[in-house]
């Protein structure tokens, strides 16, 4: 599977007939091109050479089997770029140029926070956002407004090349002048927007405040920030159809919201979990957990990436007729790692004690009190509580974390379904 794709015609509501496949199917055709990607980024790319050396890719073919995998993540990135002399990428690219173990391949190289270097294959529509565009209205001949940063980072690159793919022209804006900007929205009578929605905002309250018509803006995606309904309802009361889309550097188009208004629907190009903070263990459709990505991209192969990010299945099929499965979009960060009494406390460490007592189901480490004065309190739900359980866990919890806390045997279902596996609940007054 790959990252090309044919269009349907530009009435259709749908950008290609993966969209609308019979939803079995999918997994099929997901899992029997998975152990060929995985194959490819064993031998392509040292990283995944190294972390995945004792794996048989041809086994990989389930999401069960998946699930075993390990999950890598940012930080890792990071790290193994920090770490490598002589491949910026850290090993996991399988495309560079000249001077580098991946000697071509690479069209673009971008540096994200961090920093973090991500690089940009030859493919057309390298990061698969023509799906979001088309989905927020966009079609061949619209003039499309890009107000995403062309400079450093991906995001002007990942909209314009997916833009382009569904046949629009683009006005590469970019960040800032927004004077110009606005003069150009107004003049070139530009059909919609691609960027930031606060920078949308601005752009329409100086057209109002000096009474610019930007009356031809229509439609716009946006993303890298919330997107909250009542700004939603803001640009729709000034007649901006506005949908956004969850999207990263490192993976490309991860999901996208549809005029269903439901949830954002998952790209054709990844495979999708949510898993319990601190591990790599899936967690029933409905629950909060961490968005951990696939990426069938055969030039930058991330395998179980771990996004960081909260969210959650969403039950059913899209109203619009798209078979793939919805997240709920972006509900938190997953990495709730919290100081107490000068000790670091991580969710891997909460994972580490609900596993050495298989008859948990979840648990949550409370952290009250006020600073220098902090308590600990791990709320587990157990079906069945045993005389001296409690003492049991709080002996666990001592040796993982090298800090006393009580235990809360809790009932099954009565902890809150939002991922929070440490919640800080201190007083910072």
């Amino acid at each position: 599977m790959t990252n090309k794709t044919t269009p349907t015609a530009t009435d259709s509501p749908f950008y290609d007939q993966l969209e609308i496949r019979d939803p079995q199917q999918r997994e099929r055709e997901l899992f029997a091109a998975l152990p060929e990607r995985i194959a490819h980024a064993r031998t392509q790319t040292p990283a995944f050479g190294e972390i995945m050396a004792a794996i048989d890719p041809a086994a990989i073919n389930s999401r069960e089997a998946l699930s075993r995998l390990p999950v890598t993540r940012k930080q890792q990135l990071f790290e193994r770029q920090r770490s490598a002399d002589t491949d910026v990428f850290g090993g996991f690219s399988a495309v560079g140029w000249r001077g580098l173990r991946a000697a071509g391949g690479a069209r673009r190289v971008f540096q994200s926070p961090g920093p973090i270097y991500e690089p940009e294959g030859s493919a057309a529509d390298y990061w698969r956002t023509a799906r979001a565009i088309h989905a927020a209205g966009f079609r061949r001949g619209d003039l499309l407004h890009n107000s995403f940063s062309y400079h450093l980072t991906p995001a002007g690159s990942m909209m314009e090349c997916g833009a382009q793919a569904v046949g629009c022209t683009v006005f590469p804006g970019g960040v800032g002048n927004t004077e110009l900007q606005l003069q150009a929205i107004a003049e070139l009578r530009t059909d919609g927007y691609v960027g930031t929605p606060s920078f949308l905002k601005i752009l329409i309250e100086k057209a109002e405040q000096s009474g610019l018509s930007i009356d031809s803006l229509k439609k716009a995606l946006v993303s890298g920030e919330a997107f909250p309904p009542s700004l939603r309802d803001w640009l729709g009361e000034r007649g901006i159809a506005a949908y956004q889309c969850y999207a990263s550097a490192d993976l490309g188009l991860i999901a996208y919201e549809t005029s269903a208004r439901e949830g954002l629907v998952v790209d054709e190009g990844v495979i999708v979990e949510i898993v319990r903070p601190g591990t790599g263990i899936p967690v029933p459709d409905g629950e909060v957990g961490e968005l951990v990505v696939t990426t069938l991209n055969p030039d930058y192969p991330l395998i179980r990436f771990g996004t960081g990010d909260l969210s959650a299945v969403l039950p059913g099929q899209c109203p619009t007729g798209r078979t793939n499965r919805r997240i709920k979009g972006w509900m938190g960060r997953a990495d709730q790692t919290a100081k107490v009494r000068g000790m670091f406390v991580h969710p891997e460490q909460i994972a580490e004690i609900l596993r050495r007592h298989p008859e948990i189901g979840k648990g949550r480490l409370v952290i009250s009190g006020e600073m220098a004065n902090d308590q600990m309190r791990l709320r587990v739900e157990i079906n069945e509580s045993a005389e001296g359980m409690a003492t049991q866990i709080e002996d666990t919890m001592r040796d993982v974390t090298k800090l006393r806390g009580e235990v809360e045997l809790c009932r099954p279902g009565s902890l809150p379904n939002d991922g929070k596996v440490i919640e800080d609940a201190r007083s910072y007054d």
